[in-house]
């Protein structure tokens, strides 16, 4: 295709694109607008080895995923809404846990998500808090060259809003917008690729000179 003939079809159906990434934006704001205030509160937990030992860090690195996992038990979120005297039961509480292990830093990630901010940082911490309390008792009794340390990294936590988020939604709107409108351009520029609708289009088919057209 000539740059002409593209012209042609941004003027043509130019328009289908631009309406498009309205609509998008539109029904993106509006989306962001319907939900509800969300936030995420994230807490490390440190898994650390008692000394500097090969073995005995390769078996922190394998524990991790099993720490992980016995973090998310039932028994461990209600004793987590029962130290922060929270008004849920555990089943919503670890439907709103995520726990993430992280062998490359011995840490374990917890992320609790919230419609109040504070009830956010209550339940990460509050679920750290009991699984270390938990570690803790069962290596008091292990010898201390073999200990594993266990320890809530940092207190001083934030939980920033995570929706609605309607710039970002908007932007993430345009461009599907964008991308459906020019979808449907070149769908319907395919559909008509068998017409000859310029006279250029028909000397090229036909290695003919047009010599006149009618209007």
């Amino acid at each position: 295709m000539t740059i002409q003939e593209y012209i042609r079809i941004l003027r043509k159906r130019g328009w289908i694109v631009i309406v498009a990434v309205i609509l998008a934006v539109i029904a993106a704001f509006s989306v962001s607008y319907l939900q509800k205030e969300l936030y995420r509160a994230t807490v490390y937990i440190s898994v650390v080895p008692a000394r500097a030992d090969l073995g005995l860090g390769a078996s922190a690195k394998d524990l991790l995923r099993n720490f992980a996992e016995n973090l998310r038990t039932v028994e461990n979120a209600q004793r987590a809404i029962d130290r922060a005297k929270l008004d849920m039961n555990p089943y919503d509480f670890l439907g709103n846990l995520q726990v993430a292990p992280d062998s490359s830093t011995f840490m374990i990630q917890v992320d609790a998500r919230a419609r109040d901010q504070e009830v956010a940082k209550s339940m990460a911490l509050a679920i750290a808090d009991e699984f270390v309390e938990e570690r803790n008792q069962y290596y008091a009794q292990q010898d201390k060259r073999d200990r594993i340390e266990v320890k809530v990294r940092s207190r001083a936590i934030d939980a920033p809003q995570i929706q609605p988020k309607p710039l970002i939604n908007g932007i993430a709107g345009g461009v599907l917008g964008l991308l459906l409108g020019v979808g449907i351009v070149l769908l319907l520029t395919w559909l008509e690729s068998d017409l000859l609708l310029t006279p250029s289009a028909v000397e090229r088919a036909l290695e003919l000179e047009v010599l006149g057209t009618i209007p």
